[in-house]
């Protein structure tokens, strides 16, 4: 609501964050928990349903933020021109609303929404989940044709919630980097959307990032230190510049360590502490995200044109030692 992005806003100014992603939930209308809290689809989506709904939401989301003093931008380089000190960026979870039309990837940039998430939490038609069994094998012939259209556009791909094969066959399709936008490396938790450093290394592979969750399993309190460590894996699998901070705020629930973005510096605190130089800290704060959001942009096609795209040099991200 308006409040929750006026509160948000405000924290946000106050803890020195300059850019927000403002998501939808492309599958929200057919996902529910069941007997063990797992998210997971109740039921088919009629025609045309997650469609509609999710462009309610951006819809939603743009009034709201415009009324909350957040004006929604167009690129990340947007958010350092004079103006309000905190601005908006829209975002898809889950590419359920293309309901396998690829011109709707066209009319989503259009609209203004610079990041898509393949999958969310239902198998759709461009691969498959972490959470459910594998129905496609990978990326689909149409997962395919979207990845390309995002290069096309200049829209950041996010792999989060897709299984490894998918991610695998997103990487030999796009020409870009990409974000996995939140999670960890696997742990004792045994939780299916972590990640093992192989799923890590494919995204930083392409210039990427992957964005930290801030969430610990049976803990409720905010344990920043325990978030640095989840980080710190990160780091190790992936490499400096391949880790970002993935709040997924408001979309953890009770298990959330990170809860407002009042907290950043503290978190800026807590990475020194750790051991990381401050440059280093600032790539994982923003750093790293705004180089992926910016590369992505600029490499967008003149209207019209076909984007010049080459495929990225595959190289092993260098360890932190």
């Amino acid at each position: 609501s308006n409040d929750t992005l006026a509160g948000h806003r405000q924290s946000a100014e106050s803890g020195g964050v300059k850019l927000i992603a403002l998501t939808a939930t492309s599958d929200g209308r057919v996902i529910a928990r069941d007997r063990n809290g797992a998210l997971r689809q109740i039921r088919d989506p009629k025609p045309g349903e997650l469609y509609a709904s999710m462009y309610r939401q951006i819809d939603a989301l743009v009034r709201w933020s415009s009324a909350a003093g957040m004006p929604v931008v167009s690129s990340v380089t947007d958010a350092g021109a004079p103006g309000p000190p905190v601005r908006g960026i829209l975002a898809v979870e889950g590419c359920d609303f293309l309901e396998g039309r690829i011109d709707r990837v066209q009319e989503a940039f259009d609209r203004g929404i610079r990041s898509l998430q393949l999958v969310h939490y239902r198998v759709n038609e461009l691969g498959d989940i972490q959470t459910e069994p594998a129905v496609h094998g990978g990326l689909t012939p149409f997962g395919k044709q979207a990845v390309r259209e995002m290069n096309r556009l200049g829209i950041v791909i996010d792999v989060a919630h897709a299984r490894f094969e998918v991610v695998s066959g997103v990487v030999d399709t796009t020409t870009q980097p990409i974000i996995l936008s939140h999670s960890n490396i696997m742990d004792s938790s045994g939780w299916a959307r972590f990640i093992s450093p192989d799923h890590a290394r494919l995204v930083a592979g392409t210039g990427g990032v992957i964005g930290a969750m801030p969430i610990i399993f049976g803990r409720r309190s905010d344990d920043i230190t325990g978030y640095v460590h989840h980080v710190s894996r990160l780091v190790d699998a992936a490499g400096i510049d391949h880790v970002g901070i993935g709040t997924d705020m408001d979309g953890i629930g009770p298990s959330a360590i990170f809860t407002s973005y009042a907290r950043w510096p503290s978190l800026a605190a807590a990475l020194v502490d750790h051991g990381y130089r401050p440059e280093e800290a600032a790539k994982i704060l923003g750093g790293n995200a705004q180089r992926v959001f910016r590369r992505v942009g600029a490499s967008a096609a003149p209207r019209g044109g076909v984007s010049g795209g080459r495929k990225f040099a595959r190289r092993a991200p260098r360890a932190r030692s």
